[in-house]
Protein backbone atom coordinates (compact mmCIF):
# COMPACT_ATOMS: atom_id res chain seq x y z
CA UNK A 1 0.00 0.00 0.00
CA UNK A 2 3.17 2.23 0.95
CA UNK A 3 4.58 1.49 -2.09
CA UNK A 4 1.52 2.61 -4.81
CA UNK A 5 1.17 5.38 -2.68
CA UNK A 6 4.78 6.99 -3.66
CA UNK A 7 4.31 5.29 -7.24
CA UNK A 8 1.49 7.82 -7.15
CA UNK A 9 2.92 10.30 -5.50
CA UNK A 10 5.49 10.55 -8.17
CA UNK A 11 3.35 9.80 -11.29
CA UNK A 12 1.80 13.30 -9.84
CA UNK A 13 5.14 15.13 -9.37
CA UNK A 14 5.61 13.94 -12.66
CA UNK A 15 2.15 15.85 -14.31
CA UNK A 16 3.89 18.97 -12.92
CA UNK A 17 7.25 18.31 -13.67
CA UNK A 18 8.26 15.83 -15.86
CA UNK A 19 9.91 13.11 -13.95
CA UNK A 20 9.27 10.13 -15.24
CA UNK A 21 12.68 9.30 -16.70
CA UNK A 22 13.52 8.49 -12.83
CA UNK A 23 9.97 7.13 -11.60
CA UNK A 24 10.10 3.68 -10.74
CA UNK A 25 6.78 2.87 -12.12
CA UNK A 26 8.85 3.79 -15.28
CA UNK A 27 9.35 0.71 -17.11
CA UNK A 28 12.83 1.67 -18.12
CA UNK A 29 13.22 1.97 -14.35
CA UNK A 30 12.16 -1.40 -13.59
CA UNK A 31 14.40 -4.15 -12.39
CA UNK A 32 16.30 -6.53 -14.89
CA UNK A 33 14.51 -9.40 -13.77
CA UNK A 34 10.75 -7.81 -13.72
CA UNK A 35 11.80 -6.51 -17.24
CA UNK A 36 12.98 -9.62 -18.77
CA UNK A 37 9.93 -11.29 -17.30
CA UNK A 38 7.77 -9.27 -19.55
CA UNK A 39 9.84 -9.53 -21.99
CA UNK A 40 9.94 -13.55 -21.80
CA UNK A 41 6.44 -13.53 -21.82
CA UNK A 42 6.34 -11.69 -25.18
CA UNK A 43 9.19 -13.78 -26.38
CA UNK A 44 7.05 -16.87 -25.75
CA UNK A 45 3.78 -15.47 -27.52
CA UNK A 46 6.03 -15.10 -30.52
CA UNK A 47 7.24 -18.41 -30.32
CA UNK A 48 3.81 -20.00 -30.00
CA UNK A 49 2.86 -18.26 -32.99
CA UNK A 50 5.44 -18.71 -35.17
CA UNK A 51 4.95 -22.27 -34.41
CA UNK A 52 1.46 -22.37 -36.52
CA UNK A 53 3.17 -22.77 -39.75
CA UNK A 54 6.01 -24.30 -38.75
CA UNK A 55 4.26 -27.51 -37.55
CA UNK A 56 2.28 -27.29 -40.54
CA UNK A 57 4.15 -27.12 -43.47
CA UNK A 58 5.57 -30.60 -43.35
CA UNK A 59 2.01 -31.79 -43.65
CA UNK A 60 1.02 -29.86 -46.45
CA UNK A 61 0.58 -33.30 -48.53
CA UNK A 62 -1.41 -34.66 -45.84
CA UNK A 63 -3.67 -31.80 -45.95
CA UNK A 64 -3.91 -32.46 -49.86
CA UNK A 65 -4.99 -36.09 -49.61
CA UNK A 66 -7.90 -35.13 -46.73
CA UNK A 67 -9.25 -32.11 -48.46
CA UNK A 68 -8.61 -33.34 -51.88
CA UNK A 69 -6.57 -30.38 -52.94
CA UNK A 70 -5.10 -30.64 -56.62
CA UNK A 71 -3.97 -27.21 -57.17
CA UNK A 72 -0.30 -26.36 -56.03
CA UNK A 73 -1.28 -22.69 -55.17
CA UNK A 74 -4.18 -23.86 -53.46
CA UNK A 75 -2.17 -25.64 -51.46
CA UNK A 76 0.11 -22.98 -50.52
CA UNK A 77 -2.58 -20.69 -50.01
CA UNK A 78 -3.23 -23.21 -46.77
CA UNK A 79 -0.47 -22.22 -45.31
CA UNK A 80 0.38 -18.74 -46.70
CA UNK A 81 -2.44 -17.01 -46.24
CA UNK A 82 -2.23 -16.14 -42.24
CA UNK A 83 0.51 -14.32 -43.89
CA UNK A 84 -1.54 -12.09 -45.96
CA UNK A 85 -3.63 -11.20 -42.41
CA UNK A 86 -0.47 -10.89 -40.43
CA UNK A 87 0.69 -8.02 -42.57
CA UNK A 88 -2.63 -6.39 -42.47
CA UNK A 89 -4.40 -6.32 -39.16
CA UNK A 90 -0.87 -4.94 -37.27
CA UNK A 91 -2.09 -1.77 -38.76
CA UNK A 92 -5.35 -2.29 -36.23
CA UNK A 93 -3.82 -3.88 -33.40
CA UNK A 94 -0.43 -1.77 -33.38
CA UNK A 95 -2.28 2.04 -32.29
CA UNK A 96 -4.96 -0.18 -30.27
CA UNK A 97 -1.80 -1.24 -28.20
CA UNK A 98 -0.92 2.09 -28.02
CA UNK A 99 -4.39 3.80 -26.88
CA UNK A 100 -5.31 1.38 -24.61
CA UNK A 101 -2.05 -0.63 -23.98
CA UNK A 102 0.00 -3.65 -24.59
CA UNK A 103 -0.45 -6.24 -22.11
CA UNK A 104 -3.88 -7.50 -22.86
CA UNK A 105 -3.37 -6.95 -26.90
CA UNK A 106 -1.31 -9.91 -26.45
CA UNK A 107 -3.24 -12.04 -23.96
CA UNK A 108 -6.74 -12.11 -26.33
CA UNK A 109 -4.00 -12.47 -29.13
CA UNK A 110 -2.60 -15.69 -27.78
CA UNK A 111 -6.29 -17.03 -26.84
CA UNK A 112 -7.62 -16.18 -30.28
CA UNK A 113 -4.34 -17.92 -31.64
CA UNK A 114 -5.82 -21.12 -29.74
CA UNK A 115 -9.43 -20.75 -30.50
CA UNK A 116 -8.89 -20.58 -34.22
CA UNK A 117 -6.01 -23.53 -34.62
CA UNK A 118 -8.63 -25.54 -32.79
CA UNK A 119 -11.23 -24.72 -35.47
CA UNK A 120 -8.71 -25.89 -38.54
CA UNK A 121 -8.47 -29.14 -36.32
CA UNK A 122 -12.11 -29.62 -37.14
CA UNK A 123 -12.50 -27.40 -40.63
CA UNK A 124 -14.99 -29.72 -42.61
CA UNK A 125 -13.29 -28.75 -46.26
CA UNK A 126 -10.43 -26.54 -47.94
CA UNK A 127 -12.29 -23.38 -47.75
CA UNK A 128 -13.06 -23.38 -44.35
CA UNK A 129 -9.39 -24.38 -43.53
CA UNK A 130 -8.37 -20.80 -45.31
CA UNK A 131 -10.23 -19.21 -43.78
CA UNK A 132 -9.54 -20.10 -40.45
CA UNK A 133 -5.70 -19.90 -41.17
CA UNK A 134 -6.80 -16.72 -42.16
CA UNK A 135 -7.70 -15.93 -38.64
CA UNK A 136 -4.49 -17.73 -37.26
CA UNK A 137 -3.00 -15.06 -39.06
CA UNK A 138 -5.06 -12.08 -37.14
CA UNK A 139 -4.12 -13.73 -33.99
CA UNK A 140 -0.34 -14.17 -34.62
CA UNK A 141 -0.31 -10.22 -35.75
CA UNK A 142 -1.24 -9.45 -32.10
CA UNK A 143 2.85 -10.09 -30.80
CA UNK A 144 4.14 -9.37 -34.05
CA UNK A 145 2.52 -6.14 -33.90
CA UNK A 146 3.05 -4.95 -30.09
CA UNK A 147 7.08 -6.67 -29.47
CA UNK A 148 8.90 -3.97 -31.02
CA UNK A 149 6.50 -1.75 -28.79
CA UNK A 150 7.49 -3.67 -26.05
CA UNK A 151 11.02 -3.64 -26.15
CA UNK A 152 10.84 0.06 -26.77
CA UNK A 153 9.03 0.54 -23.76
CA UNK A 154 11.72 -1.60 -21.31
CA UNK A 155 15.19 -0.93 -22.76
CA UNK A 156 17.34 1.62 -23.59
CA UNK A 157 18.82 3.05 -27.02
CA UNK A 158 22.18 0.76 -26.06
CA UNK A 159 20.08 -2.18 -24.66
CA UNK A 160 17.82 -2.59 -27.22
CA UNK A 161 20.14 -4.38 -29.75
CA UNK A 162 19.90 -8.01 -27.02
CA UNK A 163 16.37 -7.73 -26.58
CA UNK A 164 15.78 -7.58 -30.61
CA UNK A 165 17.94 -10.13 -31.20
CA UNK A 166 16.18 -12.48 -28.76
CA UNK A 167 12.92 -11.65 -30.15
CA UNK A 168 13.80 -12.28 -33.78
CA UNK A 169 15.60 -15.36 -32.58
CA UNK A 170 12.51 -17.22 -31.62
CA UNK A 171 10.82 -17.84 -35.19
CA UNK A 172 13.83 -18.73 -36.35
CA UNK A 173 14.39 -21.76 -33.62
CA UNK A 174 10.37 -22.36 -34.04
CA UNK A 175 11.22 -22.25 -38.06
CA UNK A 176 14.14 -25.10 -37.34
CA UNK A 177 12.34 -26.86 -35.64
CA UNK A 178 8.60 -27.14 -36.14
CA UNK A 179 8.79 -29.18 -39.00
CA UNK A 180 10.37 -31.65 -37.44
CA UNK A 181 7.98 -32.02 -34.71
CA UNK A 182 5.27 -31.41 -37.17
CA UNK A 183 6.53 -34.32 -39.33
CA UNK A 184 6.71 -36.95 -36.29
CA UNK A 185 3.07 -35.40 -35.15
CA UNK A 186 1.81 -35.81 -38.35
CA UNK A 187 3.17 -39.40 -39.64
CA UNK A 188 2.54 -40.88 -35.64
CA UNK A 189 -0.80 -39.35 -34.88
CA UNK A 190 -2.65 -37.65 -37.78
CA UNK A 191 -3.06 -33.81 -39.14
CA UNK A 192 -5.32 -32.97 -36.88
CA UNK A 193 -3.26 -33.07 -33.67
CA UNK A 194 -0.76 -30.42 -35.55
CA UNK A 195 -3.42 -28.02 -34.90
CA UNK A 196 -4.69 -30.09 -31.12
CA UNK A 197 -0.91 -29.10 -30.09
CA UNK A 198 -1.05 -25.80 -30.74
CA UNK A 199 -4.26 -25.28 -28.93
CA UNK A 200 -1.85 -27.12 -26.36
CA UNK A 201 0.82 -24.89 -26.54
CA UNK A 202 -0.92 -21.74 -26.79
CA UNK A 203 -2.95 -23.18 -23.24
CA UNK A 204 0.65 -23.40 -21.92
CA UNK A 205 1.77 -20.28 -23.02
CA UNK A 206 -1.27 -18.26 -21.32
CA UNK A 207 -0.94 -19.86 -18.12
CA UNK A 208 2.34 -18.55 -17.72
CA UNK A 209 2.38 -15.20 -19.41
CA UNK A 210 -0.99 -13.97 -17.95
CA UNK A 211 0.09 -13.50 -14.17
CA UNK A 212 3.67 -12.55 -15.59
CA UNK A 213 3.07 -10.25 -18.45
CA UNK A 214 2.85 -6.45 -16.97
CA UNK A 215 1.37 -3.62 -18.99
CA UNK A 216 4.54 -2.04 -20.34
CA UNK A 217 3.32 1.49 -22.39
CA UNK A 218 4.54 4.44 -20.45
CA UNK A 219 1.42 6.69 -21.26
CA UNK A 220 -1.13 3.66 -20.09
CA UNK A 221 0.49 3.39 -17.08
CA UNK A 222 1.01 7.24 -16.29
CA UNK A 223 -2.66 7.54 -17.19
CA UNK A 224 -4.04 4.68 -15.05
CA UNK A 225 -1.70 6.12 -11.46
CA UNK A 226 -2.94 9.40 -12.11
CA UNK A 227 -6.83 8.43 -11.90
CA UNK A 228 -6.18 6.53 -8.54
CA UNK A 229 -4.84 9.51 -6.95
CA UNK A 230 -6.76 10.53 -4.09
CA UNK A 231 -6.81 14.20 -5.00
CA UNK A 232 -9.61 14.63 -7.49
CA UNK A 233 -8.89 17.95 -9.24
CA UNK A 234 -4.86 16.04 -9.56
CA UNK A 235 -6.17 12.88 -10.71
CA UNK A 236 -8.45 14.95 -13.54
CA UNK A 237 -4.72 15.96 -15.01
CA UNK A 238 -4.93 12.58 -16.55
CA UNK A 239 -6.49 14.03 -19.02
CA UNK A 240 -3.66 15.35 -20.11
CA UNK A 241 -2.31 11.99 -21.02
CA UNK A 242 -4.69 10.69 -22.40
CA UNK A 243 -6.66 12.55 -24.96
CA UNK A 244 -10.88 12.99 -24.34
CA UNK A 245 -11.45 16.61 -26.04
CA UNK A 246 -12.35 15.04 -29.24
CA UNK A 247 -14.66 11.46 -30.13
CA UNK A 248 -13.82 8.22 -29.49
CA UNK A 249 -13.85 7.45 -33.36
CA UNK A 250 -12.35 10.15 -34.24
CA UNK A 251 -9.15 9.52 -31.71
CA UNK A 252 -8.85 5.90 -32.83
CA UNK A 253 -9.23 7.23 -36.91
CA UNK A 254 -6.10 9.14 -36.22
CA UNK A 255 -4.45 6.19 -34.54
CA UNK A 256 -5.16 3.83 -36.99
CA UNK A 257 -3.84 6.10 -39.66
CA UNK A 258 -0.72 6.58 -38.64
CA UNK A 259 0.82 2.85 -39.51
CA UNK A 260 -0.34 4.37 -43.32
CA UNK A 261 1.01 7.67 -42.83
CA UNK A 262 4.21 6.80 -41.86
CA UNK A 263 4.59 4.27 -44.76
CA UNK A 264 3.84 6.84 -47.47
CA UNK A 265 4.92 10.04 -45.91
CA UNK A 266 8.63 8.32 -44.48
CA UNK A 267 10.38 7.46 -47.77
CA UNK A 268 12.85 6.03 -45.22
CA UNK A 269 10.31 4.21 -43.44
CA UNK A 270 8.97 3.10 -47.10
CA UNK A 271 12.53 2.10 -48.10
CA UNK A 272 13.59 0.24 -45.20
CA UNK A 273 10.13 -1.64 -45.40
CA UNK A 274 10.47 -2.15 -49.18
CA UNK A 275 13.93 -3.96 -48.34
CA UNK A 276 12.45 -6.08 -45.15
CA UNK A 277 9.55 -7.43 -47.36
CA UNK A 278 12.22 -8.74 -49.68
CA UNK A 279 14.32 -10.41 -47.76
CA UNK A 280 11.45 -11.88 -45.63
CA UNK A 281 10.04 -12.75 -48.56
CA UNK A 282 13.05 -14.53 -49.65
CA UNK A 283 13.39 -16.18 -46.58
CA UNK A 284 10.10 -17.60 -46.62
CA UNK A 285 11.06 -18.91 -50.07
CA UNK A 286 13.72 -20.55 -48.75
CA UNK A 287 11.98 -22.61 -45.95
CA UNK A 288 9.39 -23.62 -48.16
CA UNK A 289 11.72 -24.93 -50.55
CA UNK A 290 14.82 -25.66 -49.13
CA UNK A 291 14.23 -29.07 -48.40
CA UNK A 292 12.62 -29.95 -51.36
CA UNK A 293 16.04 -28.61 -53.08
CA UNK A 294 17.62 -31.32 -51.07
CA UNK A 295 15.32 -33.72 -51.98
CA UNK A 296 15.46 -32.89 -55.83
CA UNK A 297 19.44 -32.75 -56.39
CA UNK A 298 20.55 -35.02 -53.70
CA UNK A 299 18.13 -37.28 -53.25
CA UNK A 300 17.72 -37.15 -49.30
CA UNK A 301 15.13 -39.25 -47.35
CA UNK A 302 12.22 -38.29 -45.53
CA UNK A 303 13.97 -38.05 -42.65
CA UNK A 304 17.12 -36.53 -43.27
CA UNK A 305 15.83 -33.37 -45.58
CA UNK A 306 15.16 -31.78 -41.91
CA UNK A 307 19.16 -31.54 -41.50
CA UNK A 308 19.28 -29.42 -44.67
CA UNK A 309 18.00 -26.92 -42.13
CA UNK A 310 21.54 -26.77 -40.22
CA UNK A 311 22.96 -24.77 -42.04
CA UNK A 312 20.73 -22.09 -42.28
CA UNK A 313 19.77 -22.34 -38.26
CA UNK A 314 23.68 -22.00 -37.57
CA UNK A 315 23.94 -18.72 -39.27
CA UNK A 316 20.89 -17.83 -37.70
CA UNK A 317 22.42 -18.29 -34.29
CA UNK A 318 25.89 -16.69 -35.33
CA UNK A 319 23.48 -13.13 -36.91
CA UNK A 320 21.95 -13.31 -33.20
CA UNK A 321 25.08 -13.10 -31.40
CA UNK A 322 26.55 -10.62 -34.04
CA UNK A 323 23.72 -8.25 -33.55
CA UNK A 324 23.35 -9.08 -29.64
CA UNK A 325 26.54 -8.25 -29.06
CA UNK A 326 29.25 -7.08 -32.19
CA UNK A 327 26.35 -4.37 -33.04
CA UNK A 328 25.64 -2.95 -29.81
CA UNK A 329 29.71 -2.76 -29.24
CA UNK A 330 29.34 -0.80 -32.76
CA UNK A 331 26.41 1.18 -31.80
CA UNK A 332 27.91 2.07 -28.60
CA UNK A 333 31.61 3.14 -30.21
CA UNK A 334 30.01 5.83 -32.50
CA UNK A 335 27.39 7.50 -29.98
CA UNK A 336 30.19 8.01 -27.62
CA UNK A 337 32.27 9.94 -30.44
CA UNK A 338 28.82 11.76 -30.64
CA UNK A 339 29.34 12.68 -26.90
CA UNK A 340 27.25 10.17 -25.65
CA UNK A 341 24.19 10.82 -28.34
CA UNK A 342 22.79 7.56 -30.05
CA UNK A 343 20.92 8.12 -33.38
CA UNK A 344 19.28 6.14 -35.64
CA UNK A 345 21.66 6.37 -38.43
CA UNK A 346 24.23 4.46 -36.44
CA UNK A 347 22.28 1.31 -37.02
CA UNK A 348 23.30 1.55 -40.47
CA UNK A 349 26.97 0.62 -40.34
CA UNK A 350 25.55 -3.21 -39.14
CA UNK A 351 22.65 -2.85 -41.47
CA UNK A 352 25.43 -2.59 -44.49
CA UNK A 353 27.78 -5.35 -43.29
CA UNK A 354 24.43 -8.03 -43.14
CA UNK A 355 23.28 -6.81 -46.54
CA UNK A 356 26.66 -8.18 -48.08
CA UNK A 357 25.66 -11.50 -46.95
CA UNK A 358 22.45 -12.00 -47.89
CA UNK A 359 23.17 -11.99 -52.16
CA UNK A 360 26.10 -14.07 -51.71
CA UNK A 361 24.53 -16.30 -49.91
CA UNK A 362 22.13 -16.70 -52.61
CA UNK A 363 24.72 -16.91 -55.07
CA UNK A 364 26.53 -19.70 -53.43
CA UNK A 365 23.12 -22.19 -52.58
CA UNK A 366 21.72 -21.12 -56.01
CA UNK A 367 24.61 -21.90 -58.23
CA UNK A 368 26.30 -25.11 -55.70
CA UNK A 369 23.16 -26.77 -55.98
CA UNK A 370 23.81 -29.64 -58.59
CA UNK A 371 24.79 -32.94 -58.03
CA UNK A 372 28.20 -33.03 -58.81
CA UNK A 373 29.22 -30.49 -55.60
CA UNK A 374 28.76 -31.50 -52.13
CA UNK A 375 25.41 -31.36 -50.56
CA UNK A 376 27.22 -29.34 -47.73
CA UNK A 377 28.01 -26.19 -50.17
CA UNK A 378 24.65 -25.28 -50.65
CA UNK A 379 23.96 -25.82 -47.07
CA UNK A 380 26.84 -23.25 -46.40
CA UNK A 381 25.54 -20.96 -49.16
CA UNK A 382 22.10 -21.59 -46.83
CA UNK A 383 23.74 -20.02 -43.52
CA UNK A 384 25.65 -17.46 -45.08
CA UNK A 385 22.00 -16.31 -46.23
CA UNK A 386 20.59 -16.57 -43.01
CA UNK A 387 23.90 -14.83 -40.89
CA UNK A 388 23.13 -11.61 -43.20
CA UNK A 389 19.05 -11.71 -43.17
CA UNK A 390 19.17 -11.87 -39.31
CA UNK A 391 21.11 -8.79 -39.02
CA UNK A 392 19.46 -6.92 -41.04
CA UNK A 393 16.32 -8.04 -39.92
CA UNK A 394 17.73 -7.10 -36.43
CA UNK A 395 19.01 -3.38 -37.21
CA UNK A 396 16.05 -1.95 -39.57
CA UNK A 397 13.74 -2.94 -36.98
CA UNK A 398 16.10 -1.18 -34.64
CA UNK A 399 16.21 1.92 -37.06
CA UNK A 400 12.62 2.42 -36.83
CA UNK A 401 11.71 1.51 -33.34
CA UNK A 402 14.71 4.24 -32.40
CA UNK A 403 13.54 7.16 -35.61
CA UNK A 404 9.73 6.95 -34.77
CA UNK A 405 8.28 8.33 -32.01
CA UNK A 406 5.06 5.37 -32.33
CA UNK A 407 7.19 2.52 -32.86
CA UNK A 408 4.27 0.23 -33.09
CA UNK A 409 2.67 1.71 -36.16
CA UNK A 410 6.46 2.08 -37.38
CA UNK A 411 6.84 -1.98 -37.24
CA UNK A 412 3.31 -2.62 -38.61
CA UNK A 413 3.86 -0.13 -41.39
CA UNK A 414 6.91 -2.21 -42.82
CA UNK A 415 5.04 -5.22 -41.65
CA UNK A 416 2.55 -4.64 -44.05
CA UNK A 417 4.94 -5.00 -47.33
CA UNK A 418 6.57 -7.80 -44.95
CA UNK A 419 3.56 -10.09 -45.03
CA UNK A 420 2.05 -9.52 -48.34
CA UNK A 421 5.28 -10.64 -50.17
CA UNK A 422 5.47 -13.69 -47.37
CA UNK A 423 1.84 -14.33 -49.06
CA UNK A 424 3.31 -14.15 -52.41
CA UNK A 425 6.66 -15.66 -52.56
CA UNK A 426 5.75 -19.05 -51.81
CA UNK A 427 2.96 -18.87 -54.32
CA UNK A 428 4.98 -18.51 -57.29
CA UNK A 429 8.51 -19.96 -56.16
CA UNK A 430 8.15 -23.55 -57.18
CA UNK A 431 7.12 -22.29 -60.43
CA UNK A 432 10.31 -20.26 -60.45
CA UNK A 433 12.59 -22.62 -59.52
CA UNK A 434 11.22 -25.05 -62.59
CA UNK A 435 11.69 -22.48 -65.00
CA UNK A 436 14.76 -20.59 -64.13
CA UNK A 437 16.36 -23.43 -62.15
CA UNK A 438 17.91 -22.96 -58.57
CA UNK A 439 20.95 -20.98 -59.85
CA UNK A 440 18.94 -18.66 -62.32
CA UNK A 441 15.71 -18.15 -59.23
CA UNK A 442 18.32 -17.80 -56.57
CA UNK A 443 20.38 -15.65 -58.83
CA UNK A 444 17.47 -13.21 -59.86
CA UNK A 445 16.18 -13.21 -55.85
CA UNK A 446 20.47 -11.87 -55.10
CA UNK A 447 20.19 -9.32 -57.72
CA UNK A 448 16.79 -7.86 -56.19
CA UNK A 449 18.70 -7.84 -52.84
CA UNK A 450 21.76 -5.84 -54.60
CA UNK A 451 19.60 -3.24 -56.20
CA UNK A 452 18.20 -2.80 -52.54
CA UNK A 453 19.69 -3.38 -49.84
CA UNK A 454 23.49 -2.12 -51.01
CA UNK A 455 22.90 1.35 -52.30
CA UNK A 456 20.13 2.44 -49.89
CA UNK A 457 21.07 1.60 -46.32
CA UNK A 458 24.37 3.64 -47.83
CA UNK A 459 22.73 6.15 -48.85
CA UNK A 460 20.35 6.34 -45.28
CA UNK A 461 23.87 6.30 -43.45
CA UNK A 462 25.06 9.96 -45.30
CA UNK A 463 21.52 11.78 -45.53
CA UNK A 464 19.30 9.74 -43.89
CA UNK A 465 19.23 12.02 -40.85
CA UNK A 466 18.67 15.27 -42.61
CA UNK A 467 15.67 13.38 -44.57
CA UNK A 468 14.01 11.78 -41.13
CA UNK A 469 13.82 15.35 -39.58
CA UNK A 470 12.47 16.93 -42.60
CA UNK A 471 9.59 13.73 -42.77
CA UNK A 472 9.07 14.86 -38.65
CA UNK A 473 8.72 18.29 -39.39
CA UNK A 474 5.99 17.62 -42.01
CA UNK A 475 4.11 15.26 -40.32
CA UNK A 476 4.37 17.62 -37.30
CA UNK A 477 2.62 20.39 -39.24
CA UNK A 478 0.57 17.79 -41.47
CA UNK A 479 -0.95 15.38 -39.33
CA UNK A 480 -1.27 14.35 -36.10
CA UNK A 481 1.51 11.91 -35.18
Amino acid sequence: MLAEEKTTAIVLEDLNGDNWEYDPANPRRWALTRKWLSMGTVTLYIFVMSLAGALMAPALPELAKKYDITNSSILAMTLSISFLSLGLFPLVIAPLSEMYGRKWVLHIGNVLLGASNLACAYAPNAGSLIAFRFLVGVASACPMAVAGGVIDDLFSDREKALAMAIYIFMPLVAAAAGPEIGGIITESMGIRYIFIAMVISCGLASLFGIPCLRETYSPVIRSRLAKKAPDLEKAAMAQTLTPTSESLLHILWLNLSRPMILLTRSFICFILSLYLALIYGIFLLMFVTFSALFSDVYHFSQGAVGLSLLGPGIGSLLGVVFSGYFSKKIYAVLADKNGGNGKPEMRIPSLIFGSFFIPVGLFWCGWSAVPKIHWVMPMIGGGIFEFGFIIALIQVQLYLVDAFAFPASALSASSVFQSLLGFAFPLFGQDMYVKLGYGGGYSLLAGLAVVIGIPFPIWIWYKGEGIRKRSAAFLSRNVRI
